[in-house]
């Protein structure tokens, strides 16, 4: 018998808290680490695109026959001989036609994939792809965003109701004034910097593939329902994902096509998606018109808050935007009414991207809270603060924690906000005009069922297993040393963590601010159970399910909090927003690694950045398809657009959840935009309700 090592003490190791490196930081910056697309993989055939240029339509006839007999071409899959898929398959939402890929001759949107030449090496499937001939019937089409669409309707509310919280008309009757005002964002993309691949092959009976997605475990239960294939026999791994941002937290077209190529050629099949490909026909965050209106008291009080929100949507697959979860949780008011309405038009389908209905949602209650604080002539920080409610203004419920106000409070001290002349267009340096703004935002947190084990080695060490994705977050990192923590070791005695990879087991994917969270839980359940068999022969095994667990957590209203101040000059000759300072305070729960932590929210606050400056997906009015689907068209801010970023974090906890932690994933880029708008107010004294802040839009109208 091995004598066991000594008893740990749970949270008495120092991992938590501590500023630590990522531990796959070495192997990233010398490429030893290897992404979907270098996995080593014998025998690799190599998959390339053909996709639609009309919006809407039909195939007529595809003629394969040229392209097949050219060298090193292995298959030419569409249509007519891709192996039939589940036609019930979905995702959150239900059913979902986007992955219904080479099923028929339909065309629902321009890019749709057509076919896919499979060949020997990359460049002869492109080339052979180039001149596969295709005979389209085109249709008429409708990407136009507007709120007058005559097929707009209301939302799904699979996230609970919207509110109708009092009697809107008659507060709005007693109040002293009213902002109600219109606010519209773009379409933007995900961006992430590594292009979606997968790599797919048959063992057997079970199917394989190495894929860049945010959730092995989730996309393996859709590619089992999409295959028909029985959940233990379809085995995905995501081991290193370069950025996500929602666009990989769904079963990718890369990885459908690649397993519908590896099925018809018997080869392992490699899909690697070109930029535009991944502009064309990954996710994006819809279009949004939002319309927002608040009744105030002239001592600022508001009386009625309503937010009724428009988004786009595509006739393959239900989403919710939930621009309006803000309005329902931010501030108190004796009537809170909120709407959400649907408009479907033919593009790609919209899906989460990051802090999904919150970014656009918060730019335009923000943004109104700011005309409020304007049209009173009170300080935007204390207007906020006087409206703060004591509990869920809707939901009536308890707050588990709220620092929202420390946010606050503390940011105005750092950045100075005290002496700030509320009136705009006060300061100028030149030609350039000078503003600051303020936004606060929330953004809810919790946590989804995950499974974890963790053996106790007989040499001292511990194997963590879970299936969370870590997609250049350091999660690895992080949850070492949760790990850690909750076993009372020191951090070196935990053996690399195994992660992204279904065969782990049930775990919540990375998004939704609940990935860390979620994973945290069913490691510390595990530990805690673990410490109670060290005493017995090892090596000792504990497997843990935290889905009976997590009851209690919709008894309060849970959040994480933020408030961003930003500083910006405008160039009066040629309408130029320059972003010369940004300060964002966090309320994340108590902070695992300060360092990633403070990575999260400056990654965040650059998103929000460029949200604000930069991002737009345009489309053609005629063809109806996206004119810029690469990044010379689509503009995302570069270094020169950041400045100096300062990122810290209040002191909170939150109860009811191992560790007291809170996810940090969405809350940086939630109010980032709303708070460069209002700064461009201050300096201009010009509202800009439209995103982004475009040179054009600050030249058409003249300063007041």
């Amino acid at each position: 018998m091995i004598t066991p090592p000594p008893t740990p003490e749970a949270g008495h190791s120092g991992a938590i808290g501590v500023a630590r490196a990522r531990l796959e930081g070495p192997g990233k910056v010398t490429g030893a680490v290897k992404y979907a697309a270098d996995e080593p993989v014998k025998d690799l055939a190599f998959g390339y695109l053909v996709t639609a240029p009309i919006t809407r339509g039909r195939i007529r006839a595809i003629d394969a026959a040229p392209v097949r007999s050219m060298p090193g071409v292995l298959a030419v899959i569409d249509h007519t001989n891709a192996t039939r898929l589940n036609p019930e398959a979905g995702s959150y939402f239900g059913p979902d036609g986007n992955l219904q890929l080479l099923q028929s001759t339909e065309i629902p949107y321009a890019g749709w994939p057509v076919a896919v030449v499979v060949a020997e090496t990359w460049e002869q499937a492109r080339h052979a792809a180039t001149l596969l001939r295709v005979d389209y019937e085109e249709f008429p089409h409708d990407t136009a965003f507007r709120t007058d669409h005559p097929a707009a309707r209301p939302a799904l509310d699979l996230f609970g109701p919207e509110a109708a919280l009092g009697d809107l008309a008659a507060e709005f009757e007693a109040a002293a004034i009213i902002v109600d005002e219109r606010y519209r964002t773009p379409e933007e993309y995900c961006s992430a910097m590594e292009p979606h691949s997968a790599t797919a092959w048959w063992d057997g009976s079970d199917l394989h593939a190495v894929d860049t997605n945010q959730g092995p475990w989730i996309v393996a239960g859709a590619l089992s329902a999409l295959f028909d294939v029985g959940p233990g026999r379809v085995h995905i791994r995501a081991e290193h994902v370069g950025g996500g941002f929602g666009s990989k937290g769904l079963c990718g077209p890369q990885l459908i096509l690649a397993v519908l190529a590896t099925t018809v050629t018997g080869r392992p099949v490699r899909i690697t998606l070109t930029r535009n490909d991944v502009f064309l026909i990954t996710t994006m965050r819809p279009p949004t018109d939002q319309r927002v209106r608040i009744g105030v008291d002239a001592d600022g009080r508001f009386r009625a808050l309503q937010h009724e929100a428009a988004f786009a949507v595509s006739p393959l697959v239900e989403y919710i935007e939930g621009c309006t979860e803000l309005t329902k949780t931010l501030y108190a008011a004796p009537a809170i009414h909120t709407g959400l309405t649907v408009i479907p038009v033919d593009t790609v389908p919209p899906y989460s991207m990051r802090a999904p209905g919150a970014a656009p949602g918060s730019f335009a209650l923000e943004s109104a809270v700011d005309e409020v604080a304007e049209r009173l002539g009170i300080d935007p920080v204390e207007l906020r603060l006087r409206n703060e409610p004591a509990v869920g203004p809707v939901s009536g419920l308890a707050f588990s924690s709220r620092e929202w106000g420390a946010c606050l409070r503390e940011g105005a001290r750092r950045f100075g906000w005290d002496g700030r002349d509320h009136r705009p267009r006060r300061r100028s340096e030149g030609a350039l005009l000078i503003g600051t703004g303020v936004a606060t935002t929330s953004f809810s947190v919790g946590a989804f069922p995950s499974s974890a084990s963790i053996t106790a080695e007989s040499d001292g060490t511990f194997t963590v297993a879970i299936g969370a994705a870590d997609i250049g977050t350091g999660a690895r990192t992080a949850l070492t040393a949760v790990a850690a923590d909750a076993l009372g070791i020191g951090i070196g005695r935990i053996r690399p963590l195994r992660i992204a990879d279904s065969d782990l087991g049930a775990a919540w994917s990375a998004g939704g601010s609940r990935g860390t969270t979620s994973w945290t839980w069913a490691i510390s359940e595990a530990a805690t159970r673990l410490r109670a068999l060290l005493r017995t022969t090892l090596p000792a095994t504990v497997a843990v399910d935290t889905a009976s667990l997590l009851g209690d957590l919709a008894t309060r209203e849970r959040h994480a909090y933020s408030a961003v101040f930003a500083e910006v000059a405008v160039d009066i000759a040629s309408g130029e927003v320059r972003v010369r300072r940004l300060l964002g305070m966090f309320a994340i729960g108590q902070v695992i690694n300060p360092l990633l932590a403070r990575s999260q929210v400056i990654g965040g606050m650059i998103g929000g950045l460029s949200m604000a400056l930069h991002e737009e997906g345009v489309r053609d009015r005629v063809t109806g398809r996206l004119v810029n689907a690469d990044f010379a068209g689509y503009h995302i801010a570069a270094h020169a657009d950041v400045p100096d970023i300062e990122a810290d974090f209040v002191a909170d906890y939150e109860p009811g959840i191992p560790l007291g932690v809170k996810g940090a994933g969405e809350i940086g880029n939630v109010g980032t935009a709303a708070a460069i708008a209002n700064a461009v107010w201050h300096a201009t004294g010009v509202r800009q309700r439209t995103l982004p802040l475009r040179i054009d839009r600050l030249l058409e109208t003249p300063a007041r």
